[in-house]
């Protein structure tokens, strides 16, 4: 695993995916994404392996800096953010699913604070030690388009084929938690919000699953599905102008405020779409009592493969198309591609 953090960045220059210089329609140079949007609380997983460990490679710190990979995330000409990630490849150790996906890292470039350490996340007010945790709730506000989701996959009819995530909230996973079997810590997600669009469709749907907060093994651990605009992934029919096309533009806003999530979805051909959650209530009679009340969490954002070119789960395994090589299933169809105008993080 490739981790370039505090002053490793002068690495960048000597890897193949150092930045060249793009031109925004507006006259400005965006060389890498730092230029445009800010990278500070950001950590970037990209399905790639540089130095063959069989790991992912991730980037963090001053190296956000200065990173782009001209095929996983950099700047458009327009000067947007472009995140693509093909279906066979590299994966993080806990998913079969690649990805091309930023991780709040709300330590920064401090690298005194581990990973999973409360500084690192922020809690609902609900947390008994919040005030231990870098915040309580948090903000994250994204406009962008879906350019491309992945075409081919064995079984289409299985609920993540042909969709991508392009937001989240993950709860932080903790071992302690586990074991001492307090209903915390498992690393569910209480909101994915994803683009989903079949082959033969005019238009996609745009969605947000809840995960119930339970163990892994529990079989009434299972995503809730929420419309915004066309359908859920339980309807394979064509959504038509309900829906939402590829390269039209949508904006989205996860505003979490002591226990409460807030949902803002818009779009310029759209009414908005709103909802708001109690994350430390159960939302169903099989959800865990007290939902996520004493998680820690933090953001995602970017394009989250759900096309796994496995086969065996029930849900999770479509069998998706992919040769590993990135050029080759991008000209075959078998990649997602997200464009940014905006991203930012706890902007009020």
């Amino acid at each position: 695993m490739i981790k370039i953090n505090k002053l490793t960045s002068l690495l960048l220059l000597s890897l193949p995916f150092a930045a060249t210089a793009e031109v925004a329609d507006n006259g400005v140079d965006y060389v890498v994404p730092a230029d445009k949007f800010d990278m500070r609380n950001w950590k970037i997983t990209v399905p790639s392996d540089i130095n063959r460990d069989g790991r992912v490679d991730e980037i963090e710190g001053v190296g956000m800096m200065s990173y782009s990979h001209s095929d996983y995330f950099h700047i458009d000409e327009a000067g947007n953010l472009v995140f693509e990630v093909h279906n066979q490849a590299v994966t993080t150790k806990n998913s079969k699913n690649a990805r091309s996906e930023l991780r709040q890292m709300a330590r920064g470039a401090n690298f005194s604070i581990d990973t999973h350490d409360n500084l690192n996340n922020w809690a609902l007010s609900s947390h008994p030690q919040a005030s231990s945790y870098s915040a309580i709730g948090g903000i994250l506000e994204a406009t962008l388009k879906v350019n491309h989701v992945s075409k081919n996959a064995k079984y289409p009819e299985k609920f993540p084929a042909h969709s991508v995530v392009v937001g989240q909230i993950h709860a932080e996973k903790d071992k302690a938690q586990i074991k001492a079997k307090t209903g915390y810590g498992h690393g569910n997600e209480p909101i994915k919000i994803f683009y989903k669009k079949f082959p033969g469709h005019k238009m996609g749907s745009v969605f947000w699953n809840y995960e119930r907060n339970l163990e892994k093994n529990d079989p009434n651990r299972a995503d809730i599905s929420y419309p915004v605009w066309g359908n859920t992934w339980e309807n394979p029919a064509e959504p038509g102008d309900a829906g939402i096309a590829l390269g039209e533009e949508f904006s989205y806003r996860i505003e979490v405020k002591d226990t409460m999530m807030l949902l803002t979805f818009e779009t310029a051909r759209h009414k908005p779409v709103t909802y708001e959650i109690d994350l430390s209530k159960a939302v169903d009679e099989k959800d865990h009592a007290t939902g996520y009340a004493k998680d820690g969490f933090y953001f995602k954002a970017g394009a989250y493969g759900q096309c796994s070119v496995s086969e065996k789960h029930p849900v999770w395994g479509p069998g998706c198309a992919g040769t590993g090589d990135f050029t080759v299933d991008k000209k075959n169809g078998d990649y997602n591609s997200v464009t940014f105008s905006k991203l930012a993080l706890n902007q009020k």
